[in-house]
């Protein structure tokens, strides 16, 4: 190549090029200026940081296997309510059938539907599976859904009087809440509970 091809190559060389290897140059100058020391700190930053990403990996890894152990048929278990539900419908209609009533037929279905159901809730119970207690109980939101209020001056407001659907607990965790009803105090009730104070009244003058 000769001088003139040489120069006009130079004189063609985009500007950015130049500041890339300005940059580089800076970069390098700046690696050469750090010490022994900060790279070694920095080194153990990286490596501490690394740790700690491991050891947080490692706990999730070890939580979702003791989830997967102890709820791992938490969906089969979901569904399998439906037999319950199942055999209380197959009860109450055989129940409420006017042509089978007081009939011996009625009582041996019914005896062996209760029998099918218990051995059902029994091998829920074995697989810590429980039904929620409900019928007396204190509304609990976390545990209950209340679906109706029913007036009943016997029992303190709040407190469920009626179960429309079991719900169950699978050790700590909800299967499905219970649908109830809760009673409610009658208007009566609640006036008598809470009287007009007569000496709040204004008094009025008498002719």
């Amino acid at each position: 190549m000769t001088k003139e091809e040489t120069e006009e190559s130079k004189n063609n060389q985009d500007p950015k090029d130049n500041l890339s290897n300005a940059d580089k140059n800076e970069t390098e100058e700046k690696n050469n200026k750090i010490l022994p020391e900060e790279k070694i700190k920095e080194l153990e930053d990286k490596l501490a940081r690394t740790l700690a990403e491991m050891e947080n990996q490692r706990r999730r890894f070890e939580k979702e296997r003791q989830d997967a152990f102890e709820y791992g048929g938490f969906a089969f278990a979901k569904e399998a309510l439906n037999l319950i539900d199942n055999l209380e419908r197959a009860k109450q209609s055989l129940e409420n059938d006017e042509t089978l009533k007081d009939k011996e037929t009625l009582k041996k279905s019914v005896e062996h539907i209760e029998i099918i159901y218990n051995d059902v809730i029994s091998i829920f119970k074995k697989n810590n599976i429980e039904p929620i207690k409900s019928i007396d109980q204190k509304l609990d939101p976390n545990l209950h859904q209340a679906m109706m209020e029913i007036e009943d001056d016997s029992k303190d407001s709040g407190t469920i009087i009626q179960e429309i659907q079991k719900g169950f607990l699978m050790k700590d965790r909800l299967l499905r809440p219970s649908l109830v009803g809760v009673s409610k105090k009658s208007s009566k009730a609640e006036n008598k509970k809470n009287p007009k104070d007569d000496k709040n009244k204004p008094k009025t003058k008498e002719n």
